[in-house]
């Protein structure tokens, strides 16, 4: 097992204290965990809810990012992948999305909440014209 690093720090994030902040979606509200922060911006983390009375909007983008990783905690969200059509995630469910893949969101129940994990913490989001390429 590596030392810490000299300036690292332990982080704890509690629920009953958690801020939740409008993000990159307008229709999901984001609770950092503080992660990007301890890493020096190498990883961010947070957990994605509903905002309550925001309509959703399932744009075509992709992420330049070398990982990313979404664990639903709570509800349903529905997604579609480039090359693998629809894919419903409900508690409990998974998902690696690969760098670069063309992805958008097809719905979510109002009470879906999930773990977002990316690398790196700062990461541009590109709209695109569809989920598919065009050949």
């Amino acid at each position: 097992m590596q030392p810490s690093s000299p300036g690292a720090q332990l982080v704890v994030s509690h629920s009953h204290n958690a801020q939740f902040e409008r993000g990159l979606r307008s229709f999901f509200e984001y609770r950092d965990l503080g992660m990007k922060r301890a890493t020096d911006g190498k990883v961010v983390a947070h957990v994605i809810r509903a905002a309550q009375g925001e309509e959703f909007n399932g744009v075509p983008h992709l992420h330049h990012i070398d990982f990313q990783l979404v664990y639903v905690l709570k509800g349903w969200v529905e997604f579609e992948y480039e090359g693998h059509g629809s894919v419903r995630l409900e508690a409990g469910s998974c998902v690696y999305q690969p760098p670069g893949i063309r992805h958008r969101e097809l719905g979510h129940s109002e009470d879906v909440e999930m773990l977002e994990i990316v690398m790196p913490g700062e990461f541009k989001t590109e709209i695109a014209e569809s989920v598919e390429r065009k050949a």
